[in-house]
């Protein structure tokens, strides 16, 4: 396998900053080939201007970000940074994106690299033949697979089904469904370290063991089972036809059953 590591975390010496040397250590005697974006280390741009899509076809108009980036993508005008992590993406058959969550979302840094890399005509606004928009399990990353490595303070019952701070596949949503499955990429089930702020170093080489182990049958890993948009489950109105899910609703509706 082509693996990118998407790393985010401003600290090397941090348990994210080990476990990600333990991981690529494995994946190495695994005989798989990587590629680490270290964003902090790249000292990565954040933001998204026009600087990102070099000169405008007309001076002074008004900047329309998704145009832009299109336009750049398929003139080759994007900036130096950009096309060198899209090169990084079409090379991979997995991104793992690995972070803190903070505020229950990725570090700003790595929202940055989804702004700037995850662009229009490649990460969304892709066309079909007939000239419907792809998306959500069949955008135009389709056929990769995507996997979360993330650590949150709190233990893993705050985080359940019934926890105070709601459980830990809805808080990934956003990530999983609106960033990895609507650009095409399948979703693996993330891998969350809780309690990282009080990890000693027998719970680091536990929870470095069983990252490890899930790098070891990665190959193998079935995806999230989401819902594809043109899979007739959803109607005209991007609404889940009430045969799916009867009687519920709420985010988890958009998983369906495995064949």
């Amino acid at each position: 396998m082509n693996l990118l590591w998407v790393f985010a975390h401003p600290e090397q010496r941090s348990l994210n900053g080990s476990l990600m040397t333990d991981a690529l250590r494995t994946l190495d005697g695994l005989g798989h080939a990587y590629e680490v974006s270290d964003l902090y280390a790249m000292k990565w741009k954040a933001v998204l201007d026009a600087d990102d899509f070099g000169p405008s076809p007309v001076d002074g108009e008004r900047l329309f970000v998704g145009a832009a980036q299109e336009r750049a993508y398929t003139s080759g005008e994007l900036s130096a940074d950009i096309r060198d992590e899209i090169e990084k993406l079409a090379w991979a058959d997995v991104v793992v994106l690995h972070f803190p969550l903070w505020w229950f979302g990725p570090p700003a840094i790595l929202k940055g690299w989804f702004d700037r890399v995850l662009v229009q005509g490649l990460g969304f606004g892709v066309k079909a033949p007939d000239g419907h928009t792809r998306r959500y399990g069949d955008g135009g990353l389709a056929g990769k697979r995507a996997l979360v490595v993330t650590s949150v303070g709190a233990r893993p019952s705050g985080f359940g089904p019934r926890g105070i701070h709601g459980h830990v596949d809805e808080v990934l949503f956003p990530l999983l469904h609106g960033t990895f499955w609507y650009t095409g990429m399948a979703p693996l089930v993330p891998f969350v370290v809780y309690g990282a702020d009080r990890h000693d170093t027998a719970d680091r080489a536990l929870t470095s063991a069983a990252l490890r182990e899930r790098l070891r049958t990665l190959p193998d890993e079935e995806p999230l089972a989401y819902r594809a948009e043109a899979g007739g489950a959803y109607d005209e109105d991007l609404v889940l036809r009430p045969d799916h899910a009867p009687g519920r609703t709420g985010l988890g509706v958009h998983l369906g059953d495995r064949p």
